[in-house]
């Protein structure tokens, strides 16, 4: 009489965590990729205030603020880093410019002490020939032709200096994104 087989080979086991440890290898930095935009994200909500503070100071006065107190952003201490979450290190303007840090719990990638020079997303505002404020985030395109930075004053606004990665941005503010 046969024997029957009772449980799996050694091969068959050996396949099984094979295919595993593939879908991990692929599934671990994407998931990474999906928790830094979520991180990135938070910085763009705190400047939903700002965005509205910088159009209301460019309707009113013709120019753009120079600072988050002339955004009519009021902090408790008065700077950037008062502006800040868990992600976030600092939200300020820089003459009409938002300007993001990402540093203190955010993923190393992003984290501005451990990364110099990755960790900035710019919200640059220009004027629609309707003089709409309109918005530049990241990489994205400039806003089309005859929008432009200087609201009529002079003063253009802070060229944008984003230095997040591409994939690490929303995708209203990737290379390519809208625009001209």
């Amino acid at each position: 009489m046969k024997a029957i087989q009772k449980g799996f080979t050694l091969i068959e086991l050996m396949i099984v965590v094979a295919i595993i440890g593939i879908l991990a290898a692929i599934a671990i930095p994407a998931y990474q990729d999906y928790t830094i935009r979520a991180q990135v994200s938070e910085g763009m909500t705190l400047a939903s205030d700002i965005k509205a503070g910088v159009a209301e100071y460019m309707a009113q006065t013709g120019s753009w603020p120079l600072d988050l107190q002339e955004a009519g952003v009021v902090v408790a201490g008065g700077g950037a880093a008062d502006k800040a979450a868990r992600y976030v290190e600092s939200v300020d303007v820089v003459t009409g410019t938002i300007q993001i840090v990402y540093g203190r719990d955010a993923n190393a990638k992003i984290n501005n002490a451990t990364s110099p020079g990755t960790s900035r997303l710019d919200i640059q505002p220009y004027v629609n020939m309707n003089g709409d404020v309109v918005w530049q985030c990241g990489l994205s395109n400039p806003p089309a032709a005859p929008a432009t930075d200087n609201p009529g004053d002079g003063v253009v606004s802070t060229a944008n200096a984003t230095t997040l990665l591409d994939k690490h941005m929303p995708a209203s503010c990737r290379t390519g994104f809208g625009g001209a």
